[in-house]
């Protein structure tokens, strides 16, 4: 089979870099260069300033790794694997899936999450929450069958926002467990939380046939860094990510392993940072959608940069989100591009200029 085209991120590519402001930015305002290199001890900026360009150590940097692992707390170095971050899903899903495998896919999620499984030849079930918003685990082990492979989860969920508890997550883990299936974790928004103790731990720390995913991207605000990394404490899956890699990217760019390490290292002072932008664009939202009670409404997200403000006009996300590009040149990105079926916007709350999207969505909605 062929890989059908990627809806969001070809609309991204279409139109993000000739609009002036965007209103569903799904990381948080990146850092600049100097903003990172201020931040860097002494012996960071050594590596930094003394960079030589050779390859990498496949699995990452070992003073990168260690400080990866030092964020979590119980993950070991030599389970990490760094990669981009978007390869990590394409080496779980090509490296542990095969034809007629049978996966469960959390619903709404990112396209790849399943569709290059659907490529590989494999069946998915969406897991979907209830009309309450809530992601039941009894859903969940309803859609299992005799032929699943990979239950896929993403929490803090892009886009809703929602979290599970831990006691969620755990069980969740344990039925996957008894039930000979692997789990892969999307960690992207870990770090994010509104509450710090509603922190999921790393999923992969939970059992050996547990995946993780989580980078840089959107917690740590350097997007185009391209970094990422896989946790797995199974010798034998880790095997297969290490084999598939070496066909994809060998190793990872030396300057950005570098730079990544740097912000980990400051790594409280950036979260501190990202949600503070957070907690104030929520509380513009609030505002919002208490100007506009019959047009809009929302939940507010309890961790990530990411929700979603529900459109009570009357319009299709589609013809909304084109209407709103057309009249005030903001991107907004749509439910549409979810295969969500109620309207809806993806807000994006890590970003400084969110206050001014959404000024221009407010002047929109008065004159509709």
């Amino acid at each position: 089979m062929k890989l059908s085209p990627f809806v969001l991120e070809r609309h991204f590519a279409k139109y993000e870099f000739d609009v002036p402001y965007q209103l569903s930015c799904s990381d948080c305002e990146p850092l600049r260069m100097q903003e990172l290199l201020a931040l860097a001890t002494p012996d960071s900026l050594r590596l930094w300033e003394t960079l030589q360009f050779l390859y990498t150590d496949t699995n990452g940097h070992p003073l990168l790794r260690k400080e990866i692992a030092e964020w979590y707390g119980n993950v070991k170095q030599e389970d990490l694997l760094v990669c981009v971050p978007e390869e990590g899903i394409y080496l779980v899903m090509k490296a542990l899936l095969e034809k007629e495998d049978h996966l469960v896919v959390i619903s709404p999620s990112y396209q790849s999450l399943y569709e290059l499984a659907i490529e590989t030849g494999c069946s998915v079930s969406r897991w979907e929450a209830d009309e309450k918003g809530i992601y039941q685990v009894e859903t969940l082990k309803s859609l299992v069958n005799a032929k699943t492979r990979l239950v896929v989860i993403n929490f803090p969920h892009n886009p809703s926002g929602t979290m599970i508890s831990r006691a969620v997550l755990e069980e969740i883990v344990w039925f996957c467990d008894r039930s000979g299936i692997l789990v892969f974790s999307d960690e992207m928004y870990r770090g994010l939380e509104q509450n710090p103790g509603d922190r999921l731990p790393c999923a992969s720390s939970l059992s050996d046939f547990c995946i993780s995913l989580s980078g840089m991207s959107k917690t740590f605000a350097l997007p185009g860094l391209r970094i990422g990394w896989l946790s797995c404490s199974d010798p034998v899956i880790f095997e297969k990510l290490l084999r598939l890699k070496d066909y994809t990217t060998i190793c990872s760019s030396a300057p950005s392993e570098i730079l990544s390490l740097i912000a980990l290292q400051s790594r409280e002072m950036i979260l501190n940072r990202n949600l503070a932008i957070i907690k104030k664009n929520i509380s513009l939202v609030n505002e919002f959608v208490r100007r506009y009670p019959s047009k809009y409404s929302w939940t507010e997200p309890k961790a990530g940069s990411v929700a979603m403000l529900n459109i009570l006009t009357g319009q299709t996300s589609e013809e909304f989100c084109q209407a709103f590009l057309e009249k005030k040149q903001v991107l907004a990105i749509g439910s549409h591009l979810f295969n969500m079926p109620g309207p809806a916007i993806r807000l994006g709350l890590g970003r400084i200029g969110f206050a001014e999207a959404l000024a221009d969505l407010s002047q929109f909605t008065s004159e509709l």
